[in-house]
């Protein structure tokens, strides 16, 4: 019945609208054999029918008032629908992952909960309009708050990681006497395409599913591939699916057809029911079609021949859903065709209302859900400390209390750190590869596990994404994870975990949905040629793009447990993701000037002291001649040559340690600045990119740029093995040589 493709500009849409009404007809005039195939029950198939033709009716609305300009999104679910088994088939406590094909699934789950319009709703999400409850106009997202669907705006995988990582974290609550947020018999969905089963983190989702089953961990996770044979424009080769899963250790495999609600709904049930009974990660093969191109931009007859094209239209699952109702007596076609033109009718109707509802009118309205900010609850919170008792517990006895012991370097100190934060927060987890017994590379984590055991401190695979994953699904759980990546070069592997995923999610959700974490990440270079570049990175400009992030790097252990303590009470407060990054040549530091001098090593700041949001140290305030800014290893390089300078010199050098890498304390900056006669700047990564630039920025829009300012970096270029990595990293000779530049250039004093 389906309409020939001739006209190379032919609206879709209207085919496959008008295809289904011509079908209803053919069924009406006997040209369509109807009969009563036995399945699903009646009220089941009904109401499933219904939230098919939703589905339809609203993406139809959206290529109509996308033309009027009051839509802002045409992806639509057509060919999809049949995705709401899996909607009607799980809970609405089941936290939801979903592919932006899920107007089936949403409108099954809108039936669980009483009160909710998942017309209005949804409208109100393609409007971009203000009171949108799943993003609040930021963006045209699937979730809801009380359904437990988490907005995604992942296009391909990258929420299949963190979906894989709810399901662990539900898994791990039950019996470890941590509350969950939903019932322990949970089971998390994610849904996604054919082609995005290739792309990497799905892939690494898939391999973490696997590698935590063969060590017989329960997996709740139920993974969705809904299979319509195309991604975009590109053709998914015959069987991929089915072949490249069916046999996968430690998954188990179910086909069901997603075009057929009579023939498909046995197969999903069965799907859901091994997840939920057996705790395992299972695949759902759900196949679909793809109705109305990949978006209302995209012209498909230009790149699928009209047979292909027509095929595809001919396969549409609410053809097959209308002779099922009709084929049972539950409906006559004119009753079909009646109800889904009152549902046309009602989506366009709440489109136009949705459209004067308002929308999003300021800078700060955008961005008001990013980055919360509660500073006398973030300093209140970082003060609280547990009692002695719970710390003479696991310390040994008062004696031993860190506080109690000598000055120690960086490592030991963040150990210590780590030991309070997990006796002060039940729900802390601490976890990397190699964090549990052999505690870390470079011993931070040393002790841990057997203190506090290894549902709360432990190993995982060797996979970036995964961990940051894990960070996610445990954060949505109601943890505090302190996830460690190895080294700062392997945090890129991933770091779309954290740019696409984790801190977007309050932006997305309008903070209705948080994943906090303190992310530990081993860091910069200097050390004495070990390593070459994947050990010695000073790539922190990525970092510093991702919005909403916090980023942190000490150059001291006291200052590093202060830190510490600070940006976990910002992410238990305000469900912040934070980035510390430890450098990596500071861990074992203990001296400053001389060999055995010891002044490096600090005091373990005392229970109650943490460190203000954001601001820097300053040594020297007095100096007035030059003020060096930097961070990380360039704080002890320039107290060094802040002597030099002096005792060549008899100039007296102030020295800003930044400690906070994002935000930037700007009016800091500035008045400092302000106050010296000089400035170098101390970079320790590459020119472009880098913190340096930031900084001298800021003096420049501050207007603190009429005096000497010079700027010390690396060069551009990947950091070798050996002796020559002191070709590629500003070393401490010329740090002296720049601020002995400045010097010579200072003006007099009048």
């Amino acid at each position: 019945m389906s309409k020939p493709a001739s006209n190379r500009n032919i609206n879709r849409a209207e085919v496959v609208d008008e295809n289904f009404l011509d079908h209803l007809a053919a069924i009406e005039g006997g040209r369509v054999a109807v009969v009563d195939r036995p399945g699903l029950p009646n009220a089941d198939l009904l109401e499933l029918f219904d939230s098919q033709m939703v589905s339809r009716q609203l993406d139809l609305m959206a290529r109509i008032k996308r033309l009027e300009n009051k839509v802002f999104y045409t992806i639509g679910s057509s060919g999809h629908e049949g995705n709401a088994m899996v909607g009607r088939l799980t809970r609405e406590t089941d936290p939801a992952f979903l592919h932006y094909r899920s107007g089936g699934f949403m409108a099954e789950r809108y039936r669980k909960r009483q009160g909710l319009d998942f017309i209005r709703d949804t409208c109100l999400s393609f409007a971009a309009a203000r009171e949108d409850v799943a993003s609040g106009g930021r963006h045209k997202v699937w979730g809801h708050p009380d359904l437990w669907v988490l907005p995604q705006t992942s296009t391909i995988a990258s929420h299949l990681p963190k979906a894989v990582g709810t399901a662990l974290a539900i898994a791990h609550g039950k019996g470890g006497g941590h509350e969950l947020p939903v019932p322990d018999d949970s089971i998390v969905v994610c849904s996604f395409g054919d082609a995005s089963l290739n792309h990497a983190a799905a892939q690494t989702a898939i391999n973490s599913c696997a590698w935590s089953r063969h060590q017989s961990l329960s997996v709740p996770v139920l993974l969705v591939c809904e299979d319509n044979d195309i991604g975009i424009s590109v053709p998914t080769p015959t069987n991929w699916v089915a072949e490249s899963m069916r046999a996968r250790h430690g998954i188990s495999y179910h086909y069901a057809n997603g075009l057929d609600l009579v023939e498909g709904y046995g197969a999903v049930q069965r799907a859901v029911d091994e997840c939920r009974t057996r705790r395992r990660p299972v695949f759902l093969h759900l196949k679909t079609t793809r109705l109305m191109g990949h978006a209302g931009t995209d012209f498909e007859i230009e790149y699928r021949p009209s047979a292909e094209l027509e095929a595809a239209e001919g396969r549409d699952p609410l053809k097959t859903s209308a002779e099922a109702v009709v084929g049972r007596g539950l409906m006559t076609p004119a009753q079909v065709r009646e109800r889904y033109k009152v549902l046309a009718e009602r989506c366009l109707a709440e489109a136009d209302r949705a459209d004067g509802a308002g929308r999003i009118t300021t800078r700060e309205e955008v961005m008001q859900p990013l980055a919360p900010l509660s500073r006398d609850a973030v300093a209140g919170e970082a003060a609280h400390m547990p009692s002695k008792e719970e710390r003479m517990r696991v310390f040994g006895n008062e004696r031993l209390l860190p506080e109690n012991q000598p000055a120690k370097h960086m490592a030991v100190q963040i150990n210590r750190a780590l030991t309070d934060l997990l006796i002060k927060y039940p729900q802390a987890l601490a976890f990397g590869e190699d964090v549990g017994r052999k505690g870390g590379v470079y011993t931070v984590t040393k002790g841990l596990a057997w203190r506090f055991g290894p549902r709360r401190v432990f190993n995982t695979l060797l996979d970036e994404t995964t961990i940051l994953g894990l960070a996610q699904g445990y954060g949505a759980m109601g943890y505090l994870p302190i996830p460690e990546i190895q080294y700062l070069a392997y945090f890129h592997n991933a770091c779309d975990q954290i740019r696409g995923e984790a801190c977007s999610l309050q932006y997305f959700s309008n903070n209705r949905f948080r994943n906090p974490m303190v992310m530990r990440i081993a860091s910069l270079g200097y050390q004495k040629g070990f390593g070459g570049h994947f050990h010695n990175d000073n790539s922190i400009a990525a970092l510093r793009d991702i919005p909403g992030l916090v980023i942190g790097c000490p150059s001291r252990g006291d200052d590093a447990v202060n830190m510490l303590r600070t940006m976990t009470a910002l992410a238990q407060v305000d469900g912040r993701v934070a980035a510390f990054l430890e450098p990596i040549a500071l861990y074992m530091t203990k001296d400053l000037h001389a060999k055995d001098d010891g002044e490096w090593s600090f005091d373990y700041p005392a229970p109650g002291e943490h460190l203000p949001m954001f601001t820097p140290r300053v040594y020297d305030e007095a100096a007035r001649d030059l003020l060096v800014i930097t961070f990380g290893n360039g704080v002890p390089m320039a107290l060094r040559c802040a002597r030099a300078l002096a005792e060549q010199e008899g100039k007296r050098v102030r020295v800003l340690d930044l400690r906070w890498l994002k935000p930037l304390d700007v009016e800091a900056i500035a008045r400092h600045a302000g106050e010296c006669s000089g400035v170098v700047v101390f970079d320790e990564g590459r020119p472009d990119g880098g913190i340096g630039e930031a900084v001298v920025t800021a003096l420049v829009e501050a207007g603190v740029a009429d005096r000497p300012i010079k700027r010390l970096t690396g060069a551009d270029c990947y950091i070798p093995l050996g002796d020559a990595a002191n070709l590629i990293l500003a070393t401490e000779e010329e740090l002296l040589e720049a601020c002995l530049e400045v010097a010579a250039n200072l003006k007099p004093e009048t």
